[in-house]
């Protein structure tokens, strides 16, 4: 059997599970390649042998994965295996010291991002390990790899995109290993941990990128601008038959219709995926509540502080891969390896269709300045039912929780009735400010740190703008969350109304026109689910600095009164509520926020909306 067969032939069938699949995967990937054993004749002919590719999933038969010495080891084999069609990267340092590594291959040698983009390639990155005990994408990207450069996977996909594949995303995380990380999944026997070394999730880190890590990936994405973005994760949850879940966004309405491309690859996969022997899903299976199947699934958008959310925010497509926890790490390997491979099939024919699909999104979103862009959607009430592949199962009342408890039987497959809730609705949508954003200059130094790490254009005003006509955003509603990722987030009420402000010298002006407005909408926008706001970066400014004393309160109240009946009117028809009636605090309050010591700024958010460019303006 040829080298192309041994290696491709047992990938066409799906593997039974446990030490079966095992041995099927590792008979895949275990043919001749760089580093495989040759013979003595061929020894004695070449100078070196290449280095062994081989990892420590395949050697032990997907028991064990390894430690992130070897990802050091196979990033420089790659390079001296495959000279001229492959190369190692390093993009960034963790906190912890460790090499942030990718592994980038072509056959055109577009292997640094000035070669890519001058030849105007599309570039596919792949990552794994951003959730670093969730690491099948690490495993099976590297057999993917491997099979791409020997040509033994979706031949011709190289010569059309270049490959970037970060096999660990959450170096950190990874190196915190242990046995029993995850109770709700099957193998290997350590991995790594969820979280960074800092205890950040990087998977809710794109928005607000406080993590070094993810301003190092930002940095990798901003470079090479991927068309296809993957996420290669292992998902929690119920127990069923299902092995890989494949999101693909945007899945909403998008500038330049990037959602009919994104639909086009997400059912493509889907077919390939099954065609391959796998139950895959086109949704995340997340029961609408926990551990009860019947109460159905909802398919909605992701927000982009989640990796497939985040590309579509860019103009690109985001795929987000979940591997079954509850199949053998083998099958798991197997899963993220084949998604790989339909991927890069389909780049072989599309890339150039999607390549194209990205930049008519990135030209209607020049465009968006005055029309509507929804910033956050919902399932719409109304399911419809679809056959969901489970097991039997009862729900038991626990003496142990108080609770119910769900029992699976994983002997007993069946056909659950499930329903889904993946029509969508706006639930919040917003028209882009007709110029674009201004942040005055007491915040300009950091927010455009933040627009840096998100290739965001801004400009700094040269002169201060006395008087400028402005849409300024006051909360009347204030609550702040619990701590969350390092942030205490808030969510607030409120509206943008028509004002007239200074803006002094050195404010940041970003304008609407330009190919990342959604990215600057979601950015800037006050409702919006992940702004800057809303992640509490802005909280100081819900915050009362100066206070009048009840008793001078009083005093003033009086006065007020007497100098205006509208003013005590105002405060009669008030008093017909009886929760303010019976609030000292909040009467008070009524007369000391019309008071003239009141502080203007209180509740005012620090981003205001403006019709025209405050220019002159000089560029960063």
């Amino acid at each position: 059997m040829s080298r192309a067969r041994a290696r491709r032939a047992p990938l066409a069938r799906m593997a039974p599970r446990g030490l079966a699949a095992a041995a099927a995967l590792l008979a895949a990937c275990q043919a001749p390649g760089p580093g495989a054993p040759a013979s003595r004749a061929s020894r004695a002919a070449r100078p070196a042998a290449p280095p062994s590719l081989v990892t420590e999933a395949e050697r032990t038969t997907f028991q064990r994965t390894g430690r992130y010495p070897e990802v050091e080891r196979l990033c420089r084999g790659f390079e001296q295996a495959y000279p001229g069609r492959a190369r190692c990267v390093r993009f960034g340092t963790t906190p912890e010291g460790r090499p942030m590594l990718a592994i980038v291959a072509s056959d055109d040698g577009a292997l640094d991002p000035g070669a890519a983009r001058a030849k105007r390639r599309p570039v596919i990155l792949f990552q794994g390990g951003i959730h670093a005990g969730e690491i099948d994408g690490k495993d099976g990207g590297f057999l993917a790899l491997r099979a791409l450069l020997d040509g033994t996977l979706a031949r011709g996909a190289l010569a059309a995109v270049t490959a970037v594949f970060v096999p660990v995303f959450n170096v950190d995380g990874h190196e915190r290993f242990r046995p029993n990380q995850r109770p709700n999944q099957r193998g290997p026997e350590e991995m790594g941990f969820r979280a960074t070394s800092q205890n950040l999730n990087l998977n809710r880190d794109y928005m607000k990128a406080e993590a070094p890590e993810m301003q190092a990936m930002l940095a990798l994405l901003d470079a090479w601008d991927p068309v296809v973005h993957v996420d290669l994760h292992t998902t929690d949850g119920a127990k069923f038959q299902h092995d890989v879940a494949v999101l693909v966004e945007p899945s909403a309405p998008h500038p330049g219709g990037l959602d009919t491309a994104a639909r086009a690859l997400s059912g493509a996969l889907q077919a390939r995926l099954s065609a391959l022997g796998h139950l895959p899903l086109p949704f995340y299976p997340a029961f609408r509540e926990d551990d009860d199947p019947s109460s159905g699934i909802s398919a909605t958008p992701a927000a982009p502080r989640f990796s497939q959310g985040y590309s579509a925010a860019r103009n690109r497509i985001g795929v987000l891969v979940e591997t079954h926890s509850w199949a053998p790490h083998a099958r798991r390997v197997r899963a993220a390896h084949d998604l790989l491979a339909a991927l890069f099939e389909r780049a072989a024919l599309d890339a150039g269709a999607w390549r194209a699909a990205a930049d008519r999104a990135d030209a209607a979103s020049a465009r968006l300045a005055g029309a509507p862009f929804a910033l956050r959607y919902r399932a719409a009430p109304t399911p419809r039912t679809v056959d969901f592949h489970g097991y039997a199962y009862e729900r038991r009342a626990s003496e142990i929780s108080g609770g119910t408890w769900t029992v699976y039987d994983e002997s007993r497959p069946e056909i659950w009735r499930v329903p889904l809730f993946d029509r969508l609705e706006p639930a919040l949508t917003v028209a882009a400010p007709a110029a674009g954003y201004v942040v005055p200059a007491a915040h300009a130094a950091w927010v455009a740190e933040k627009l840096r790490l998100h290739g965001v254009t801004y400009h700094v005003l040269g002169a201060a703008r006395p008087g400028f006509a402005v849409e300024a955003f006051r909360a009347d509603v204030v609550a702040f969350d619990r701590p969350f990722e390092g942030r205490t987030p808030v969510k607030i009420q409120g509206a943008f109304r028509p004002e007239r402000l200074d803006l002094p010298r050195g404010s940041l002006f970003i304008p609407t026109a330009q190919p990342r407005a959604p990215l600057v909408m979601h950015l800037l926008e006050p409702l919006a689910p992940d702004s800057l706001v809303a992640w509490g970066f802005f909280n100081a400014a819900f915050e009362r600095k100066e206070y009048m004393e009840p008793y001078v309160a009083e005093e003033e109240a009086r006065k007020m009164l007497a100098e205006s009946p509208a003013l005590r009117a105002e405060f009669e028809a008030r008093l017909h509520d009886p929760a303010f009636a019976a609030d000292p605090k909040a009467r008070l309050d009524f007369f000391y926020q019309r008071h003239p010591s009141w502080d203007e700024r209180v509740n005012l958010v620090p981003v205001f909306r403006v019709a025209a460019p405050p220019l002159p303006a000089a560029a960063p």
